[in-house]
């Protein structure tokens, strides 16, 4: 395993690209053992040719939004070949329009029968996540590095540790400040050193501004079929409201106000009777 640490990977604060992916969003996915082409069919995309460096990847996203006539949840993928631990990876970037780019249900298929290891930021707000599958299973995930989850939310501790990430106490749970380590340290970097001891892969400026992409238009997810909706309101007081309301109950008073607005506007005058 890779001896690196956050330190190796200073350079992200001083990257002009990095930068651009912190304000708009980025997602980047290392997948192991299956071929760019391949990831891109998992990820049901349809092929949009070639573009070399990250920069170009960038000008194709804006080149997509520009072109919608309204905003939806799509994204364009850049896919190419990279050596890792145990042979060839899969890199895949997505920049811009909020990040978030890889669906829970790519990486279980992805890392089936492998791994898949995930960074991303959501851009400006910030939400950053960490993800690592393992066979198709969630083994640990987080934002916040002392606050973990997955099927093993602790088995990545050691590493995480030797890579820059530190707590107050052996559990990895600060006792007075949760979400932040004991010590001041790059989160970011230590994340790319860490999804680099899973993988073996060194990401680096160079890497990205000179790969040949692959490029695929994700589609939008498409919308669960909802059957009704719940309402559940607390005031200041304590008084709470919680009432479901189903579907039918929903359309039915959407078509009652639709036909009370088209419908002829009455004005009653003093001695009018009442309605």
């Amino acid at each position: 395993m890779s001896s690196v640490t956050a330190h190796d990977y200073a350079w992200i604060r001083s990257s002009a690209l990095f930068r651009h992916t912190l304000e708009t969003g980025y997602t980047l996915t290392l997948v192991r053992g299956v071929a760019p082409s391949r990831v891109l069919r998992v990820m049901e995309a349809e092929p949009q040719g070639m573009c070399t460096g990250a920069d170009a990847l960038i000008e194709r996203q804006d080149e997509l939004l520009d072109a919608a006539d309204y905003w939806d949840e799509s994204f364009l993928a850049g896919a190419f070949t990279v050596w890792g631990e145990g042979g060839d990876w899969t890199l895949v970037l997505h920049i811009g329009d909020g990040g978030m780019g890889m669906r829970s249900r790519f990486l279980e298929a992805l890392s089936a029968g492998g791994r898949a290891v995930v960074h991303s930021s959501n851009g400006g707000k910030p939400m950053h996540f960490f993800q690592w599958y393992e066979d198709g299973d969630l083994r640990t995930t987080f934002e916040w590095p002392t606050v973990r989850d997955g099927s093993t939310p602790d088995a990545l501790n050691p590493v995480m540790r030797e890579v820059g990430f530190a707590w107050s106490d052996d559990e990895g749970q600060t006792s007075d400040n949760e979400g932040e380590t004991g010590e001041r340290v790059d989160t970011k970097a230590a994340v790319f050193a860490l999804a680099e001891r899973l993988t073996g892969v060194r990401v680096t400026e160079t890497l990205l501004q000179e790969a040949e992409y692959q490029l695929g238009h994700v589609p939008e997810e498409p919308a669960e079929e909802w059957t009704g909706i719940v309402i559940d309101i607390t005031d200041a007081h304590g008084e709470r409201f919680y009432r479901e309301v189903t579907r039918d109950e929903v359309e039915g008073g959407m078509a009652r106000a639709r036909a009370e607005a088209t419908g002829p506007i009455v004005i009653r005058g003093p001695s009018s009777p009442a309605p």
